[in-house]
């Protein structure tokens, strides 16, 4: 496996029926969610990407606001801990159900968390080989109980080094499940005809000035 991703979706509908739809993102609300967020960077619009490029570098993000869901993918929600993510990304979506996904398969490490309409974690799992448990927050959702009863074993039972996996599952197993489950869609997880394809998502695209004390105004080439 080979995918990163770090984002955030608000949402208010079912977000594999909103994606699903492929409509034209709003690009006015969308420049003005992405300058509410960065409202210390200088914002560059550039020309637009897609959810298969949902791992920006740090001077990048992409974005896109549709009726009921919106999606933000910017490398400050690759955070180990969930619950400890910047709370202008929650104020932004105040009203709406939250969902953080981040994925890093350099170090199998896979992230993500929901949050009520009221701004309540709801659910924070965070966990990689190396590191293990980093942050296990709320109930487990029904996509995740298979994953940890033993359904879908990391090793198979004949490897010798079985007992020195750390999990009962692989996270990028469990992070595409995720992905699949929340979102319909998969990056290399196992599509089925109901999912969406995320290069077929249309994103805007925009480059971050390093931060500054002043707030500036998007600017358009």
């Amino acid at each position: 496996m080979g995918a990163k991703d770090w984002m955030i979706i608000y949402a208010d509908r079912d977000i594999p029926g909103v994606l699903r739809q492929r409509l034209q993102f709003d690009r006015p609300a969308t420049d003005a969610l992405v300058s509410q967020l960065f409202s210390d960077r200088r914002i560059d619009a550039l020309a637009d990407s897609s959810l298969d490029a949902a791992n920006p570098p740090d001077d990048l993000v992409l974005a896109a606001v549709w009726p009921g869901v919106s999606v933000v993918c910017a490398g400050e929600l690759g955070v180990d801990h969930p619950s400890r993510l910047d709370t202008r990304f929650l104020r932004a979506g105040k009203g709406s159900t939250i969902y953080l996904h981040a994925m890093h398969s350099v170090v199998d490490w896979f992230a993500f968390a929901v949050w009520d309409a009221e701004g309540e974690l709801l659910r924070s799992l965070s966990l990689s080989p190396d590191h293990g448990l980093i942050e296990n927050i709320g109930e487990p959702l029904a996509f995740e109980q298979p994953y940890w009863e033993g359904q879908h074993p990391a090793v198979d039972a004949e490897e010798e080094d079985e007992d020195d996996y750390p999990f009962a599952f692989h996270p990028l197993e469990l992070a595409e499940e995720a992905l699949s489950s929340l979102f319909g869609f998969v990056y290399e997880g196992v599509p089925s005809p109901s999912h969406v394809e995320p290069w077929n998502v249309p994103l805007a695209s925009y480059r971050l000035s390093p931060r500054k004390r002043r707030a500036l105004r998007l600017r358009r080439h």
